[in-house]
């Protein structure tokens, strides 16, 4: 169903009614703009940039990001300018528009060189202001949900690909469960659509079988609950097709999946949340492995629960989530959470939680020091948001790294002086070689001697991510101009 000017306006009235004049001005030079243009579905173009906007008011965005959504294609699509947008909507909007808006007129050698420079630009801009990459999420969702008027495969697939690699990880790291699960499920569907279609069909059903589990399970913890004087909010989550799949390729039986099937217990402060895993702990037989704290340890993109899984109904493995309804907001709605706290101030919070608590912002800003090229940058960015795993450091803080890392890239991803001086790596206690594979839930400890004889061209084997082998090379070749030798002598001296 199409999007309805009416149908934004009434959602953004529910929670910032004083702008609803600008949001309207905004469609309606948008509209104006794109007045003659066609979508490839044959659409108005407008239909694009109004459900661009509307995905972002679901968040509770402000004003001006809804304003820049109705526009983010204005100046790169039609004959709009920068000058004309800070006139009319202020300088704020003209940003974030410009943050979007990709480098068309610049005169590169291919294809791959301008989309190297769009994708650094744009990560770049959201640096500054968060704003930008949650716009473009919003932008590479309605995209991807349209995508099927794209008729060239190829392009439908290097679309799905780059989303995989860069928005699907980039939405995980801010927090943004639900755009992260629509963005690679639609993903997969046209990378693997015949995976994607039996996955589909075992998870329909899967879904109506586990019906009268669902209330079964629902009743007794609230029964539970209820005998202490706990009144939670139970909902129940089935993983997303693309999730299941990855489960399938680990698990040969449906069965094994320990969080196949999972309860939010939504409480109303953490104090519950440890009481209610206990009470639930003396009704149900746990399995003590997949018991995770992250109200104590929370992932690195803020997200908190108590996770545990148990023996249900039938012996079905079943997960438990309990969480306060702040945490809840937060798994649903990421970094933008404070947009729901305080619409007038959430920005300006974001930007700061994003500078101080997020470590995807690091991330970046070091992937572009590192980086000498666009492409460079890219392959960094890529490589640091692939798929990870969680490993603990020493002192128990939550590490996320390339799946298939060593001790190598761990002691890199700390920090380059760490890997160059690594003498020795121990994992859960016992000494390990550097070559050997890190899993999930790892504690690793690198021990370090600043009269180590450095890395190798063996370690280049023995890594996995671009960051360190970047800083592999760097090392081999300093030591080749001798470089290495007077700067160890100076810190030394």
């Amino acid at each position: 169903m199409q999007v309805k000017i009416e149908d934004l306006l009434l959602l953004v009235s529910k929670y910032d009614i004083c702008n609803i004049d600008k949001i309207k001005k905004a469609y309606d030079y948008a509209a104006d703009k794109h007045a003659h243009q066609l979508r490839e579905s044959g659409e108005p173009y407008i239909i694009h940039p109004l459900s661009v906007a509307k995905i972002l008011a679901e968040l509770n965005a402000d004003a001006d990001t809804i304003c820049a959504g109705l526009l983010h294609d204005v100046i790169e699509d039609t004959d709009a300018t920068k000058d004309e947008i800070v006139a009319e909507f202020g300088e704020s909007v003209a940003k974030l528009v410009m943050g979007v808006t990709n480098l068309t007129k610049m005169s590169f050698y291919d294809k791959k060189t301008i989309d190297n420079a769009n994708l650094r630009k744009l990560i770049l801009g959201m640096t500054k202001d968060v704003r930008i990459i949650i716009i473009k999420l919003a932008d590479r969702l309605h995209n991807m949900m349209t995508l099927q008027y794209k008729k060239n495969l190829l392009k439908q697939q290097a679309k799905s690909i780059e989303t995989m690699e860069i928005y699907v990880p980039m939405a995980q790291y801010l927090g943004l469960d639900n755009i992260k699960t629509e963005l690679e499920d639609r993903s997969f569907m046209y990378l693997k659509p015949d995976n994607y279609k039996e996955i589909l069909e075992k998870r329909n059903k899967m879904e109506k079988s586990t019906n009268l589990l669902k209330e079964e399970v629902i009743l007794k913890i609230q029964k539970i609950l209820n005998q202490e004087n706990l009144e939670p909010n139970i909902k129940f989550r089935l993983k997303g097709i693309y999730s299941l799949f990855k489960c399938f390729l680990r698990y040969e039986n449906v069965d094994d999946i320990h969080d196949l099937l999972s309860f939010i217990i939504i409480l109303d402060n953490i104090d519950e949340c440890y009481l209610s895993l206990r009470y639930i702990h003396e009704n149900f037989k746990h399995i003590p492995k997949h018991l995770k704290d992250y109200i104590g340890q929370p992932k690195p993109n803020h997200y908190q629960a108590l996770h545990t899984t148990v023996v249900g109904p039938d012996d079905k493995l079943i997960q438990m989530q309990l969480k306060t309804y702040i945490m809840d907001q937060m798994s649903q709605y990421g970094i933008t959470v404070f947009w729901h706290e305080d619409i007038k101030n959430g920005t300006k919070i974001m930007q700061e939680s994003l500078k101080t608590q997020y470590p995807i912002l690091k991330t970046i800003l070091e992937a572009n020091k590192m980086a000498n090229n666009n492409q460079e940058f890219v392959n960094l960015l890529k490589g640091e948001l692939s798929e990870k795993i969680e490993v603990l450091t020493a002192n128990g803080k939550i590490i996320e790294i390339a799946e298939g890392a060593t001790p190598i890239d761990f002691a890199y991803k700390i920090h380059s002086e760490i890997g160059n001086n690594m003498a020795a790596a121990i994992v859960n206690g016992h000494y390990v070689d550097f070559n050997h594979k890190l899993k999930s839930g790892d504690r690793v400890r690198i021990i370090t001697d600043n009269n180590a004889s450095g890395p190798t061209e063996e370690w280049l084997l023995w890594s996995s991510t671009e960051r360190a082998h970047k800083k592999i090379k760097e090392f081999l070749n300093k030591k080749k101009k001798g470089i290495l030798i007077r700067e160890r002598k100076e810190i030394n001296d």
